[in-house]
């Protein structure tokens, strides 16, 4: 297991006499070392613009002792966190025929963070083909399975036309809509 982040859920039907679940788990695992990481970077630093003095590590650990510390300005977004929040699917119409269906945000930025324009996203519960979609809107090939027919034939349809999937203005890409 490489990394272990948080899908923080704004909105849930609260529908139990218990605490109600507003997260999921999200694993990323890798034989080895990921070759691609592109980090999202939105999240913005308090203190922007100031100039900060980077220690290093050696490969043991233990902070390299030098009077030589390079400066650099801290920049206006910084590397995302591992809580992600995301309002999941909630109403009738953002189910698609599936009762569960993932969020469209989540997958698009999993996509972003852990490959690259051309490489294959394999989804091995595909579903109603939520990461399909997001994988073909960022031109990335995919590959999904899914034991469900019914699933399976939504998936399809869906990937095959994601411009259906959001409501986008006609001038404006599917790449460049920043509300999925």
């Amino acid at each position: 297991m490489h990394d272990t982040m948080i899908w923080q859920k704004s909105k849930m039907p609260h529908n139990h006499n218990r605490y109600e679940q507003f997260f999921e788990y999200m694993f990323i695992f890798s034989k080895g070392k990921p070759k691609t990481f592109n980090g999202i970077r939105d999240r913005r630093n308090v203190e922007a613009g100031k100039t900060a003095r980077c220690q290093y590590r050696d490969t043991d650990g233990v902070v390299k002792k030098t009077s030589s510390f390079r400066k650099t300005k801290i920049a206006e977004l910084g590397l995302r966190y591992n809580i992600w929040a995301v309002t999941p699917c909630v109403s009738s119409t953002e189910r698609v025929g599936h009762p569960a269906p993932f969020s469209l945000q989540i997958a698009k930025d999993h996509i972003i963070s852990w490959s690259d324009e051309g490489d294959t996203i394999l989804d091995p519960m595909m579903g109603s083909g939520t990461t399909g979609v997001a994988a073909s809107i960022l031109n990335r090939k995919f590959t999904g399975i899914e034991i469900s027919d019914e699933f399976f034939d939504l998936a399809k349809q869906r990937i095959e036309n994601p411009e259906d999937v959001l409501p986008v203005k006609s001038t404006q890409s599917l790449l460049e809509y920043e509300e999925w």
